[in-house]
């Protein structure tokens, strides 16, 4: 019988070669290629995308296929590669045939194809699948046999197909996902970023506090009432008996003011126009409250402790700061709780919100304790300061300036020169 020759048999290694690193860029791309942008690419009917979704359902079925064909194809190389050395070199040269073909297999075949398939997985990954789809058909029958002895080997070590190929995200990766994507614009980034993170800030973190509630008391004199209710700043006021533990009811400056023009208001009719308060706890996540107020159809709502005590009010405008950012991009008119100064500090009323002020100033002062500078201030020293006291929190240079009620009532802030 007359053996192949030698040109024929150089013939057979180059087109396992092509094989071969056909195997392991497919390997490559369908591994590294990216499933959110694969999925994308099949609700937008893409063939290739849906077929490559498909296969990597089952990664196991996959990987078997791919590696039953790049194994075949490897080892009948090195079979090729002894017949050669053989032929040409006799005996003594069998054991090098081994080395030169995993060299030039390793080069050709492993490390090139698979470089080019990591940098382009998604074009190699969609132009591979068709052939991988064929290959999975023909070869299923083997592909099934090694597959399961696989899974129940790693069936004694615990591990069960449906943990396999699982592709969820966490709010984190999510987050990660968001922050790294280099095509999306800034705002819209940060707008998505903040919607993440609505879930760990409580209604208590941004509402108005119980001290700078701005409502009416129907006990005070009409002329009284009837200026406050010109001067309001607010569309809506909560309206209340002596104190605000006692409200009555949330009034809507809309409808007190067809009254005012008709000269006809009087206190019962405040009473009537007035809407039912709506409370909510002072723990409920942002990304609950903004949930609950389209449910109730609600605007404004008093915050409210464990022992139902009003500690502030919120309103879904304030939800949606958080989101979307401040509505004026002047600091003057964002809060008048922080003043700059020339030497480039800051006069910060001290029941300002140390979250405000961090997301105004792009700060990083503690956030975890107290809600206000001025409790952050008095945590810190663990005593009630006097004027002029100076500490130095962090990288932020604290000077109490004015004190009133046993309360911080204006503090100079700056950030601290490092020092080398």
């Amino acid at each position: 019988m007359d053996h192949p020759s030698v040109g024929a048999l150089f013939g057979v290694i180059f087109v396992m070669l092509i094989l071969s690193a056909y195997f392991s860029g497919s390997e490559t791309a369908m591994m590294a290629v990216n499933r959110y942008r694969l999925k994308h690419l099949a609700n937008e009917g893409n063939g290739g995308a849906r077929r490559a979704s498909r296969l990597l359902e089952r990664p196991d079925r996959l990987l078997g296929v791919i590696l039953i064909g790049n194994n075949l194809v490897n080892f009948s190389a090195a079979s090729v590669g002894t017949i050669i050395a053989l032929q040409m070199f006799g005996e003594h040269a069998v054991p090098f045939a081994p080395i030169v073909c995993t060299l030039v297999f390793l080069i050709f075949s492993e490390v090139s194809p698979k470089t080019i398939a990591a940098a382009y997985p998604e074009r190699i990954a969609l132009m591979t699948v068709y052939i991988l789809e064929v290959l999975l058909w023909a070869l299923y029958p083997f592909v099934w046999v090694i597959n399961g002895i696989a899974n129940s080997i790693l069936w004694l070590f615990g591990m069960r197909q449906e943990t396999i190929g699982e592709d969820h995200l966490t709010r984190e990766e999510l987050r990660t996902v968001v922050y790294e994507g280099s095509q999306i614009a800034a705002h819209p980034q940060n707008m998505l970023l903040s919607i993440l993170d609505l879930e760990k800030v409580s209604v208590e973190d941004i509402m108005v506090p119980r001290a700078e509630i701005f409502g009416i008391d129907i006990d005070d004199d009409l002329d009284d009432i009837v200026n406050q209710l010109r001067s309001s700043q607010h569309t809506r006021l909560p309206m209340y008996h002596g104190d605000i533990d006692k409200i009555t009811g949330i009034l809507h400056l809309r409808n007190v003011t067809r009254f005012l023009a008709r000269d006809e208001l009087t206190k019962e009719a405040l009473m009537q126009i007035a809407e039912e308060p709506y409370f909510v706890p002072e723990n409920t996540p942002l990304q609950l409250q903004l949930f609950n107020f389209q449910q109730a159809r609600e605007r404004i709502a008093m915050v409210v402790d464990e022992y139902g005590d009003i500690q502030g009010i919120v309103t879904i405008e304030d939800i949606l700061e958080e989101i979307v950012g401040e509505f004026t991009t002047d600091l003057a008119d964002i809060n008048v709780d922080i003043h700059p100064q020339e030497d480039g500090s800051y006069l910060i009323d001290g029941s300002a919100h140390v979250r405000l002020i961090n997301r105004q100033l792009s700060w990083e002062l503690p956030q975890d304790g107290p809600k206000t500078l001025s409790g952050l201030v008095i945590e810190y020293l663990e005593t009630i300061p006097d004027s002029n006291v100076c500490i130095k929190l962090g990288n932020y240079r604290i000077e109490i300036v004015q004190m009133q009620d046993n309360t911080i009532r204006t503090a100079k802030v700056s950030v601290a020169p490092e020092l080398f």
